[in-house]
């Protein structure tokens, strides 16, 4: 029903910046709720930024560092990251919700892309 596609990751050095897009298609609604999640090898998938009721949400460990933002038609987010760590390092997931009680879990979710793979070297 509705696809996210993920763009823009890449290998950059630590205290870089990259820039993530992700695009959705298909049976989009501008009442969903969209956020970003990353997961290391190993670990469990952990939330990274949301939006909500034009709120934006952002997990301690990217707060200050990463912004995330939409476009007006709603059909578009972006993922803006400076000040990279080598503890960024991940895949990173659109995700996207019809209805949303908790911003940060990713069982909430209905749709996810595929991923975008961030590296960032020390």
């Amino acid at each position: 029903q509705v696809q996210l596609v993920e763009s823009g990751g890449g290998l950059v050095q630590a205290g870089g910046s990259l820039r993530l897009s992700c695009a959705a298609s298909g049976r989009t609604s501008s009442r969903y709720a969209m956020g970003w999640f990353r997961q290391a090898p190993g670990k469990e998938r952990e939330f990274v930024a949301a939006w909500r009721g034009y709120i934006a949400y952002y997990a301690d460990s990217v707060k200050g560092r990463f912004t995330i933002s939409r476009t007006n038609a709603k059909n578009t987010v972006y993922l803006q990251m400076n000040s990279l760590k080598p503890e960024d390092t991940a895949v990173y997931y659109c995700a996207a919700a019809g209805q949303l009680t908790s911003y940060d879990s990713p069982k909430e979710y209905d749709y996810w892309g595929q991923g975008t793979q961030v590296t960032v070297s020390s």
